[in-house]
């Protein structure tokens, strides 16, 4: 059967063309800003542009935050692309004020420490071994990157030999950086997969066929 795909709108992320490039995966995909609908969807992406203040509040405003736990609670899918990733942590502090995240994992978003910011461009990316996200790209694929801020510290280690420890991909402008994270049912990226031309459409496809 055809996926069923809802990219939750809180009034912010490049919702279109993340759209079609789903589309194109052969996903069916809604728009929605609907509670049910984004509940009720196989896949969840949350998106996201500008600063992570805006964007919690644009998400807290449609209860984003709840719908994401619930859905992981249950064990069903969520993906995060650029700030929707950077949403998922504890914190982030702009301009010297810190704002609450969703908080599912933890740690930081902070300003790069890198000699030209914001980061913008193409760049390179070091996934671990067993990645499904990465699955078939090659590790000389570049990904579309465009941000001020990011994850330079991953604190979320595994508690227990029996659970298997969050896959965190890595990318480096001037010092390394969370790039991507791949944790059972929630997964994300700081790149933008639908802008990222061939590499991109691989890693969403990946991520539809585990829906």
């Amino acid at each position: 059967m055809q996926p069923r795909v809802a990219i939750l709108d809180y009034g912010s992320g490049n919702l279109r063309s993340a759209q079609r490039a789903l589309e194109r995966t052969g996903a069916a995909v809604e728009v929605t800003s609907d509670p049910h609908a984004a509940l009720d969807a196989d896949g969840l992406v949350v998106p996201g542009v500008g600063a992570f203040a805006a964007c919690m509040a644009g998400l807290r405003g449609v209860g984003g935050e709840r719908i994401i736990g619930k859905r992981l609670a249950g064990g069903r899918p969520v993906l995060g692309i650029c700030v929707g990733m950077q949403v998922l942590f504890e914190r982030g502090v702009e301009h010297g004020t810190t704002t609450e995240g969703c908080g599912e994992w933890p740690g930081t978003v902070e300003r790069l420490r890198a000699p030209v910011v914001p980061h913008m461009g193409w760049n390179t990316v070091e996934a671990p071994a067993g990645s499904r996200l990465f699955d078939g790209v090659d590790p000389q694929e570049r990904f579309y990157f465009v941000h001020s801020y990011g994850v330079l510290d991953w604190e979320l280690e595994a508690t227990s030999p029996h659970i298997a420890a969050p896959l965190v991909t890595y990318a480096v402008h001037g010092e390394p950086f969370v790039a991507a994270v791949e944790n059972g049912p929630l997964s994300a990226t700081q790149f933008h997969p639908e802008k990222s031309g061939d590499a991109g459409a691989r890693v969403l496809a990946n991520w539809v066929r585990t829906l």
